[in-house]
């Protein structure tokens, strides 16, 4: 799976990247109640100009993302200077408010992530086959600690487990999130040419982590 999207990174087939800020990110960051200064998780964070947008709400983040090619790319939007080090297993890049951990998102530990708070997915979730969304949401619960909020940007189309991006229903996201987490609806978007519709949830880490 990660030798796949890595051959799409240097292939540059990336139609999932957006070239602005996702609009709901910013409809609906706000109401989630995330306290100033939060560290923020966004898995398989590609180049995301989410991350610029939540690193100017104050918030730091924490990027992890397998390709290099995708996190070269996202320094490359800026002068800013960059630090780099290695941690874990993970190289890692900084630059200003945002933390980039290159590797493999399931090598990520509790000890790693002690100080995140709240979360952002915006098409990783979409990017796993049926039998590694159950590891993903498994190990997300894992990363976060009880309260932690996040806001997760979903897709679902009429192609089955045709994919990369897959259809993840709604029905799919309560099996695989609500022992770990409260989910509410926020919106549906509208079909887009391909069909796809995106959905938009927020959610909060319930109880002790497991």
């Amino acid at each position: 799976m990660s030798d796949q999207w890595r051959k799409r990174w240097q292939e540059g087939r990336i139609g999932f990247h957006l070239q602005q800020t996702h609009p709901a990110l910013q409809r609906h960051w706000g109401s989630l109640g995330v306290t100033d200064r939060t560290k923020v998780l966004v898995p398989l964070c590609g180049k995301s100009l989410d991350m610029r947008w939540l690193a100017d709400q104050g918030h730091p983040v924490l990027g992890i993302e397998f390709a290099p090619e995708a996190i070269e790319q996202f320094l490359a939007q800026r002068s800013t200077p960059v630090s780099r080090y290695r941690q874990a297993g993970f190289t890692i890049s900084r630059q200003g408010n945002v933390e980039l951990w290159c590797g493999d998102f399931f090598h990520l530990h509790i000890q790693h992530a002690a100080e995140i708070g709240a979360f952002y997915d915006r098409a990783s979730l979409i990017a796993l086959p049926p039998a590694t969304r159950q590891r993903y949401a498994f190990h997300l619960a894992q990363l976060v600690p009880p309260g932690a909020k996040g806001l997760l940007i979903s897709l679902a189309h009429d192609e089955g487990d045709a994919g990369p991006p897959y259809s993840v229903t709604a029905d799919e996201l309560d099996n695989l999130f609500s022992a770990n987490f409260a989910l509410t609806f926020l919106e549906e978007g509208s079909p887009d040419e391909r069909g796809y519709i995106e959905s938009v949830w927020a959610l909060e880490r319930r109880g002790p982590r497991l």
